[in-house]
């Protein structure tokens, strides 16, 4: 029910009480007629408001106060008769009491009601035995005041209806306390204060029915104080049932902790010796005793004492139950690791248990007494408040917490709060236990982790995953209006470093560098290496101040450098180098892959100008915009223009020393742009779905050329690249076919080469199309295997011969152990699964011998050829030099 309904109700009963006590006080004679009337509006109002509130409380939750409603309806409804019988006195009697007595049944109703269902009602002996103690203190107290209130104002005069008045009011008094006490002790947390209200309407509806006894006995002898006091507990006991119907909370926090019969036993302890006093005070008086009133005062001390012993037993009981658990938790305390820290409501340290001085650096007596926040370092003085707020809102998502402890002897020890509770477990202002661990050595060698994965080990630079890290930070910075720019800076000439003077001038330039972009950088931007030869400046500034730091980048690094040569004698050659710097904006609503790829953009756009120059990402976007255009335009006509043409690179067996095969490459020479890079072109074709009548050109072309070269006596295989979408097109077998048929060339010699993106596309046609050229005679190959992300159960359903490790796997193999170690797997895998092992990309002799002792059979790059037109093909492969491929000592053993 609503607050501003049982205020309502309130606020009358309050002018209601006002309003009678003045009639009753002053004698009117309305007062007959406006009493009873006055009493009817309240319960009527109260039985409404309350009905009204139980019909909006589902299930059980409503069925206590549909009860009350009915009780306050029958005290309705008796009130009523009483003004329909005007005339007569309030006090009188008669058949309006009728629905006064049920209402007293009903409210008993109320509180067992209020109780648990019976599956989970657990009332308890002692909390039966309180009820049984107050309920008979309660009667034997009532019929002894009632008894002797009687006596005064009667005396002879008494009729025989008095003992039965003065035992038979006091008994239902008592029934009302002993049901409410046993309510308020044994309902569920979220009905206690309801309970409680309960109780207190309870004790007033007592008191109208022994006020209510005197004033009908006594026949106004005992004034008009009686009748007062019985409205005035009328009403009382009215408002207390509102107040319990809107204290209820079963509905919206069900269940809970039951209360301990702590309350209830203060109660029956006061209540019984209130009653033995009284008895004991008639005796003394010379009063004498009924024996119903003996026997209820015998019986009385007897209970009293059993609820004694049974509170010694419990504290006994407990005392051993709180001895054993002490012991355990001090068990388990100090054979733990964690030093248990015990604070006050205000944070000081009350109790320091476990390993101090080890975890902490101090001595118990330097931590009790002081409050630990004082101890930590200024940037960690929340801690405390954030873990116990975490446990404030009943969910510690912050635990583990680290914090610095200062030690007794200087510095700070990183602390890790691994555990936490509450003292009391409900209260605000209760203290905290923590769990404290010294993890300095730990936090420590987290640190050097987070450094060395976020630093170059090369140059010290920051590396690709601090600067991409950084980025996002940027960008939430240019969302709040701050403006910074990304710079790609690569290197012009490093490549012929590296080649030329080696790996060791390599990295000196590489270092040299970095140097010189740490000097040039201002004191907020980050500097870091993304890989091999690129660079990259996070600027915190606008454009403007990125594109002048940018040509200072370019102006400082335009120089020409020598470095002895690779065999360590004379100096080497003059080596002119450069840079190319691309450069795009932070900007809001991007993300940091797509602000690199337009300062990457912008590089490329330098490049392909000549380099050693500056470009920002919106001028090359454009331009890029219009390269592509050009390009899907004139793509169509290039076959027929003659644009295309094919060179093939030699594949050299590491066994039998020799050219065993070639791989055809398609080249386009713009008569515009230039010669135009494959991945871009063929990337242009997939997206313009152009690849399938290009690669059918590849296909005829390179099988026709190839049978020319094994009609004249080499017995070479082809490879030939094929798109994934060329097979999804379902055109492929077909295609080759064609080509086999025209050429002339043995479906044994074509080996059609695929990239490992076929795994990630789990269609069984596209397994049902390579299965077709494997039964054709075909040799299909995996290329570019370890670029993507491939499923090693998948590649064993495919009908592959040969695994083509991408040229990333062989790049700094002769340097990186764990590329090294890399490669060997896959060599292994490819044995395992019956397959030959091609290495691409093989440029230098220290990765060959790599390869060659990690068994690797066939290796194709610039060491063992360069591409080359079909012409110039019989001339490579006839005057192939073996000791390419190394000694003899270093061939593999013949399996």
């Amino acid at each position: 029910m609503g607050p501003a309904a049982v205020a309502a109700v309130l606020t009358l009963l309050v002018l209601l009480g006002a309003g009678t006590t003045a009639l009753q006080l002053t004698g009117a004679p309305s007062a007959a007629v406006l009493v009873p009337a006055a009493l009817a509006l309240a319960s009527g109002t109260g039985a409404a408001v309350l009905a009204t509130g139980a019909r909006r409380l589902p299930g059980r939750a409503g069925r206590p106060w549909r009860a009350m409603a009915l009780a306050a309806g029958l005290l309705a409804l008796g009130q009523v008769l009483a003004v329909a019988r005007a005339g007569r006195d309030l006090a009188a009697g008669g058949v309006e009491e009728a629905p006064t007595v049920l209402a007293v049944p009903v409210a008993v109703a109320v509180a067992v009601l209020l109780l648990p269902p019976r599956a989970g009602r657990r009332v308890g002996s002692r909390v039966l035995l309180d009820g049984a103690v107050v309920t008979i203190a309660v009667g034997v107290l009532g019929g002894v005041v009632l008894d002797d209130l009687l006596d005064q104002l009667l005396g002879e005069t008494a009729g025989p209806g008095h003992g039965l008045i003065a035992a038979g009011y006091p008994l239902v008094g008592a029934v009302l306390c002993g049901v409410g006490l046993v309510a308020v002790t044994a309902v569920p947390e979220a009905r206690r204060r309801s309970a409680t209200w309960l109780l207190g309407s309870f004790l007033a509806m007592a008191t109208v029915a022994v006020s209510g006894a005197v004033s009908r006995t006594s026949g106004g002898a005992a004034g008009p104080g009686w009748s007062v006091v019985t409205v005035l507990a009328w009403l009382a006991m009215l408002g207390t049932g509102l107040c319990a119907a809107a204290a209820d909370r079963a509905a919206t926090a069900p269940g809970g902790r039951r209360a301990l019969p702590v309350r209830g036993a203060v109660l029956a302890h006061v209540a019984a010796t209130a009653a033995l006093l009284a008895v004991t005070g008639g005796v003394v008086a010379g009063r004498p005793v009924p024996a119903p009133e003996a026997a209820a005062a015998v019986a009385l001390l007897l209970l009293t004492s059993a609820r004694t012993l049974s509170w010694a037993l419990d504290a006994a009981r407990l005392t051993r139950r709180l001895e054993r658990t002490e012991g355990w938790f001090r068990a388990l305390v100090h054979s733990g690791d964690a030093v248990t820290v015990v604070l006050d409501a205000a944070g000081r340290v009350t109790s320091v248990s476990g390993p101090v001085a080890a975890q902490l650096g101090r001595a118990e007596d330097e931590l009790v007494g002081h409050e630990l926040i004082a101890l930590l370092h200024p940037d960690d003085r929340d801690l405390v408040e954030r873990v116990a707020a975490a446990l404030r809102d009943g969910c510690p998502d912050g635990l583990p917490a680290t914090g610095r402890l200062a030690g007794t002897h200087g510095g700070w020890r990183d602390v890790e709060v691994s555990g936490a509770a509450r003292t009391g477990g409900r209260r605000a202002d209760d203290g905290l236990v923590l769990h404290l661990r010294d993890v300095t050595e730990r936090r420590a060698g987290q640190r050097e982790l987070e450094r060395l994965a976020y630093t170059d080990s090369l140059t010290g630079l920051p590396n690709r995953a601090r600067f991409m890290a950084a980025l996002e930070g940027a960008l939430d910075r240019a969302a709040r209006g701050r403006r910074s720019c990304v710079l790609l800076v690569d290197l012009d000439g490093f490549k012929s470093v590296n080649d030329v003077a080696g790996h060791d001038a390599g990295d000196r330039l590489l270092c040299e560098v970095a140097d010189a972009l740490r000097a040039e950088a201002r004191s907020g931007d980050l500097v870091a290496r993304l890989g091999g030869d690129e660079f990259a400046l996070l600027v915190d500034a606008g454009p403007d101040a990125a594109m002048a730091l940018a040509e200072r980048l370019v102006a400082r690094l335009d120089v020409s450098r020598r470095y002895d040569g690779a065999d360590g004698g004379q100096a080497g050659p003059v080596f002119r180098v450069s840079a190319s710097v691309g450069l795009a904006e932070v900007v809001t609503g991007a993300d940091a892959s797509a602000t690199v790829r337009e300062a990457d953009l912008a590089l490329r756009t330098v490049k392909a100008e000549g380099k050693n120059g500056v470009r920002a990402s919106g001028e090359g976007l454009v331009e890029a915009a219009a390269r592509r255009s050009r390009l899907a335009r004139d793509l169509p006509g290039a076959i027929a223009r003659g644009d295309l043409h094919l060179v093939y690179q030699p594949v050299a067996g590491v066994r039998e020393r020799r050219v065993l095969g070639v791989e055809a490459l398609v080249r386009w020479d713009h008569p515009v742009l230039g010669p135009v890079p494959p991945e871009e072109f063929i990337g242009l074709a997939e997206d313009d779905g152009l690849v399938v009548p290009l690669q059918r050109w590849v296909l005829e072309t390179a099988t026709a050329e190839h049978a020319r070269l094994v009609a004249a006596g080499r017995d070479l295989k082809l490879g030939v690249n094929v798109s994934v979408r060329h097979l999804q097109a379902r055109c492929l077998v077909e295609d080759v076919t064609r080509a086999l048929e025209r050429s002339g060339l043995p479906a044994r010699l074509l080996m059609v080469e695929v990239t490992e993106s076929v795994l990630m596309d789990d269609d069984e046609r596209l397994l049902a199309e390579l299965a077709e050229l494997s039964a054709l005679g075909c040799l299909v190959s995996l290329d570019d295997f370890g670029k993507g992300y491939s499923s090693l159960a998948y590649l064993a359903r495919l009908p592959v011969d040969v695994l083509k490790m991408d040229r990333g796997f062989v790049s700094g193999i002769d340097t990186d152990p764990r590329g090294a170690a890399l490669v060997g797997s896959v060599v292994d895998l490819g044995r395992t699964l019956g397959m030959d092992v091609v290495a691409e990309g093989v440029e230098t002799a220290a990765q060959r011998e790599v390869l060659v002792s990690l068994g690797c059979g066939f290796l194709q790059g610039w060491l063992t050829g360069r591409p080359v037109p079909a012409p110039d093909l019989p001339a490579v492969v006839d005057g192939f030099d073996p000791d390419l491929l190394g000694g003899r000592q270093e061939q593999l053993p013949v399996p």
